[in-house]
């Protein structure tokens, strides 16, 4: 996107860094067509547990799931005996691909310039060779949302215009973006703006106190800007469908955001204050865009109207500070339950690289303060799935479906299980990672001389 000095950063970063881990079975020319997983507790989130039973792989997706499955001939057979097979956990909005080291401007390359930015697409400027995807995966994260022009990401910051890409959905494994492409737009990023009191000065390093009408008529103007973003594409869209492309100017950005106006790409809508989720949903339906809340830290404030109106939240991390001083410190751990109560369909995301791998252990908090543990495990499986469009083909195991399996020896929700067998795309996939090799480099250091 931005940095021009990114491309040939990460590119000498990168090499490096595939060539110290060695090949990577991603998705090699001799692998398995077809695998048969046997024996194991297979939990398909689409039905009750299976005991006993057995999951075929073939040609990429899931080719038969029960208690009595014929293994075909020629597939390689896995005795999963004493393990569990889970859907890959599925973590809904991440920078993953698009930031590398936050502190390192040249590894980050989350956003454009300018407060408009519609045409951006993720998938255009992920890197397959992050350092963050193995770590990722192999905590059971077989997919993401990569997220653009956002912001306020614990891995990468980057700049938050008002309308900030395309978001793509992505498997964790590949040599490149088109192996890994989920689906390539999945969602439009709208940053609701704000109506802010007090602002930060750097130069002074001090807090300063701003009178509210005047916060109000910044806020005002932000919400006519983007209104008049959205009227131009509707004018755009009309010329399309009427008339010849030689009468009229081609605009990348208002065409970006006709799939928008015309119900086919959901705008994902970073807003955590009860009043500003009320206007978002306000100017969404007055607009008849599709609505996906992400933020949502005061969600439970206005969950009957998110209900009401089928709007679907992307929590972000149970262990975030509330927002007000006064708040309850366990009000965002018990906020899901609360949601869950109410009707509200959400999931967990991480809104962030670093810590992407505890995403089961997000959910798992929420469980402590309420939450029913079944909504918990599909808060990071199926629901994002649904959330985002892509239930027919990820987020439970079903014939047909793509397998991005897991097989681990425990809940994915505990911090003491372990990934045995990872599947991305029906291939057995490497669990090698950084973390991994940084333990087994350290933990065989010779202890110093007495």
């Amino acid at each position: 996107m931005k940095n021009n000095a990114f491309g040939s950063f990460r590119a000498a970063l990168f090499s490096a860094a595939i060539c110290a881990a060695g090949p990577y079975a991603w998705a090699q020319s001799q692998a398995p067509a077809s695998y048969a997983l046997t024996h194991a507790k297979i939990f398909t989130l689409a039905g009750t547990p299976i005991e006993d039973g057995t999951l075929v792989i073939r040609d990429g997706k899931i080719a038969a799931v029960g208690a009595t499955v014929e293994i075909p001939q020629g597939a390689q057979v896995i005795d999963a005996k004493g393990l569990q097979i889970y859907p890959g956990l599925f973590d809904p909005i991440t920078q993953m691909g698009l930031s590398e080291i936050g502190a390192v401007s040249a590894s980050v390359d989350t956003s454009e310039t300018g407060a408009y930015n519609p045409d951006v697409v993720a998938a255009t400027a992920i890197s397959p060779s992050s350092e963050h995807i193995p770590v990722t995966r192999a905590s059971g994260i077989t997919q993401v949302l990569a997220v653009p022009g956002s912001g306020g990401f614990a891995s990468g910051g980057g700049g938050r215009g008002v309308l900030g890409g395309q978001a793509s959905a992505i498997h964790l494994a590949g040599w490149e973006i088109d192996d890994m492409l989920l689906k390539k737009s999945a969602a439009m990023v709208l940053n609701w703006p704000q109506i802010e009191t007090r602002t930060f000065d750097f130069t002074t390093f001090t807090r300063k106190e701003k009178p509210y009408a005047e916060a109000k008529q910044e806020y005002d103007k932000e919400v006519e800007g983007l209104t008049d973003w959205i009227e131009r594409t509707r004018h755009y869209a009309q010329a399309m469908e009427k008339g010849s492309t030689a009468k009229y100017d081609r605009d990348l950005k208002l065409e970006a955001l006709v799939p928008v106006l015309r119900g086919e790409l959901p705008v994902l809508v970073f807003a955590d204050r009860g009043r500003d989720i009320r206007n978002a949903i306000e100017f969404c339906e007055k607009q008849k865009l599709k609505m996906i809340l992400a933020g949502g830290s005061e969600a439970y404030k206005v969950k009957d109207l998110l209900r009401s109106k089928g709007i679907p939240v992307i929590l972000r991390n149970t262990l975030t500070l509330p927002v007000e001083e006064d708040d309850p410190y366990d009000r965002l751990l018990s906020q899901p339950a609360e949601l869950s109560a109410a009707g509200v369909k959400f999931a967990f995301g991480s809104f962030d690289n670093s810590f992407a791998r505890r995403l089961g252990q997000n959910a798992a908090n929420a469980v402590a303060y309420g939450l029913p543990y079944e909504e918990a495990l599909k808060a990071v499986t199926l629901y994002p799935a649904e959330i985002l469009g892509l239930a027919n083909q990820v987020g439970t195991l079903e014939q047909g479906k793509i397998a991005n399996i897991i097989v681990t020896n425990g809940d994915p929700l505990e911090l003491t299980t372990d990934v045995r067998y990872l599947f991305i795309k029906g291939q057995l996939t490497s669990l090698d990672n950084r973390h991994l090799r940084l333990y087994e480099k350290y933990s065989k250091r010779p202890k110093p001389a007495m």
